[in-house]
């Protein structure tokens, strides 16, 4: 009788587990299509349900390495159109501000850096129009000065994917030599990312593999997003841009204000 509670009660909790992994792997696969589309995005979509499901402590190791496979399907779809100058010029700054940004305690309250995040991000939408009127244009130096301050702060929370979209944008990158750029900027960013929290030891195997399986989705849908960006015109693309900034700073905002 007692044996026959138990093996009910292990399938019960493999059938959970199935269950969680294709909840985890279909919203993988949508956010990789989202972030295959405007460049970022995935985070905002996956985080709920990772926290949820592996909890905070968990989720943030798991989100950076399923990132790095999303980023490399994007970079992989659009690898032709890679600007090596403006991601050399960014990464040379960002990579060890990410390292930086893991290693250090943040002083501010978790709540004052999601309203000043929200803020910025709404910030940027007349910020890279008024930008775009003026035809200014951010030079390597720029993208250089820019990549310190977003690393660091990529080290520090889930992602700040919204603040490279406008950055690489100003550069005058569009559709997909935006999205090859920014992926492979990212790709090296949260590569740095990962390797600091391996170096004090908060990846163990379960996080790897979890984040291996969940990226898998992220690369999926990353590279069939391609078809869809394709189709885009530049000023569709940017619409599209615009819209998911000014979500991404309301949903920053409304969980400051909770």
């Amino acid at each position: 009788m007692a044996s026959s509670q138990e093996h009910e009660t292990r399938h019960h909790e493999t059938t959970v587990e199935r269950l969680r992994y294709l909840l985890v792997l279909s919203v993988g696969l949508l956010a990789g299509m989202l972030s295959g589309i405007v460049g970022t995005g995935s985070s905002m979509l996956l985080m709920p349900v990772l926290v949820a499901l592996f909890g905070p402590r968990h989720a943030v190791p798991i989100m950076a390495i399923a990132s790095i496979m999303g980023n490399f399907g994007k970079v992989l779809a659009w690898r032709r159109e890679i600007d090596w100058r403006a991601c050399g010029a960014y990464c040379a700054t960002a990579v060890p501000g990410a390292a930086l940004g893991v290693r250090t305690l943040l002083a501010l309250p978790p709540h004052t850096v999601e309203l000043a995040l929200g803020v910025f991000f709404i910030a940027m939408v007349p910020t890279r129009r008024w930008l775009a009127r003026r035809d200014f244009r951010f030079s390597l130096w720029h993208l250089a000065m820019i990549g310190g301050v977003v690393g660091f702060l990529t080290g520090i929370v889930v992602s700040t994917g919204p603040i490279t979209v406008p950055v690489f944008m100003s550069y005058g990158l569009v559709k997909g030599a935006f999205l090859a750029t920014e992926a492979a900027g990212s790709l090296a960013v949260y590569g740095a990312k990962v390797a600091t929290f391996n170096h004090f030891g908060a990846l163990p195997l379960a996080i790897v593999a979890n984040g291996l399986i969940i990226g898998s989705s992220l690369m999926v849908g990353s590279y069939a997003a391609r078809h869809v960006v394709v189709r885009m015109s530049p000023a569709t693309f940017k619409l599209v841009v615009d819209g998911l900034m000014l979500s991404s700073g309301l949903s920053l905002l409304w969980e400051a204000a909770r």
